[in-house]
């Protein structure tokens, strides 16, 4: 490969910032897929999160579960008493696609269905996201929702993380 080829990528892009902030800001409902019982998984800091730092109603989906964080645990999605806003997929890849299929199959008696297929850190599928948006879901992938949601609200620094820096300047002792 010469200096001047290039490597390619995807072609797919998440929402730029301000928009995922609008996500977040627009929903209510959250069922988040793959939640654990395990205090070390990623999973159950995110619910910990979501339930102590966020005003959205949070169920979570698990059939090897039945109660999380004092909280009942649903065996599948359509399992839920609502439909969710926004569905948090903490899934191998190779479960995404049954993940995506029980999302698309979502309606309340009213015609509402979830508006946002959600990702965390580490899953990114190209394809999958094209047929969620064809399907006229909005899709965020490889982002972490307590991260952005942390962000969006003022507990995170833009890279990530709270470094309790409000002044560039030394603190005089």
């Amino acid at each position: 490969m010469t200096d001047t080829q290039t490597v390619p990528g995807p072609t797919w892009q998440n929402p730029p910032a301000v928009r995922r902030q609008q996500i977040l800001r627009e929903t209510r409902t959250v069922a988040v897929v793959g939640a654990s019982a395990n205090a070390a998984r990623a999973s159950n800091f995110v619910a910990t999160y979501l339930l102590a730092s966020t005003g959205f109603d949070v169920y979570f989906v698990n059939p090897n579960a039945t109660e999380i964080l004092g909280r009942p645990v649903y065996p599948s999605l359509d399992a839920l008493p609502v439909v969710p806003d926004l569905v948090d997929v903490f899934r191998k890849p190779s479960d995404l696609a049954s993940v995506l299929d029980a999302v698309l199959e979502l309606r309340s008696s009213d015609g509402a269905r979830p508006r946002t297929f959600w990702l965390q850190f580490g899953l990114f599928d190209e394809a999958l996201a094209r047929r969620a948006e064809t399907a006229g879901l909005e899709v965020v992938m490889d982002r972490c929702l307590k991260v952005e949601h942390a962000r969006f609200h003022g507990g995170l620094h833009l890279a990530g993380f709270n470094t309790g820096v409000i002044s560039s300047r030394r603190r005089a002792d």
